[in-house]
């Protein structure tokens, strides 16, 4: 799957916006997310993680060149500051500055939703929990991650997995549930359900179980 500019599924109106601008911000966020954008062009657009040190996720994002020295990063309604926070924290005589915008509105629309929940794409708060949430589960990576472009915190376990072949614990799945069921609800002992429209749903997968579809831009 190539990895859009712009997924159909996306409300772009319930995304909080964070602006790095400097001569420094291209390198300083090459060394911090898990994306190559040295050859980013002005104008486009990729999808990437940000990891804790840990290498738990801290953030997906989509992040754009708007500019020589400007890029803007964007994420899901409610978790801004906590990217903010993240990308601040090691900036450290960088010429760089950084801004926030809120998102128009806190939740995506029940449309678009409902839309993401069809193609198992991972939402913060809902399938990514700051600090908790491993790459290797969200189903993301090969859109998220780029394995040579050099290091930046977190890239340990995620390089680790990859090198080793290592299948994560669990996986995000599409499964068509009962009608009644809630997120959180546990589906035969193997999965826990995350996000949920209607009888479709999104859980966790154990991966000793072959229960519910891998998403298309997993594979």
């Amino acid at each position: 799957m190539d990895n859009p500019a712009d997924l159909p599924f996306i409300d772009d109106t319930a995304r909080d916006r964070i602006t790095v601008i400097g001569d420094d911000a291209l390198t300083y966020l090459q060394s911090q997310i898990a994306q190559e954008i040295r050859d980013i062009a002005v104008g486009e657009t990729r999808w990437t993680f940000v990891l804790a040190p840990t290498g738990k996720v801290d953030a997906l994002a989509r992040i754009t060149r708007t500019a020589e020295t400007a890029f803007v990063l964007d994420t899901d309604a409610g978790f801004g500051e906590h990217l903010l926070t993240r990308i601040n924290r090691f900036k450290i005589r960088v010429k760089a500055e950084t801004e926030l915008a809120f998102a128009e509105c806190d939740v995506p629309s029940a449309t678009h939703e409902s839309a993401r929940i069809a193609a198992g794409w991972p939402r913060m708060g809902a399938e990514i929990i700051p600090g908790e949430t491993i790459p290797a589960t969200t189903g993301v990576v090969l859109l998220a991650v780029n394995f040579t472009k050099g290091c930046y915190p977190g890239q340990e376990l995620v390089e680790r997995m990859d090198s080793r072949g290592a299948d994560a614990p669990k996986t995000l799945r599409i499964l068509e549930v009962a009608a009644g069921t809630s997120v959180g609800d546990v589906i035969d002992d193997v999965a826990e359900v995350t996000s949920i429209d209607g009888t479709t749903a999104l859980a966790y997968v154990k991966r000793s179980s072959d229960l519910g579809r891998i998403p298309a831009h997993s594979v």
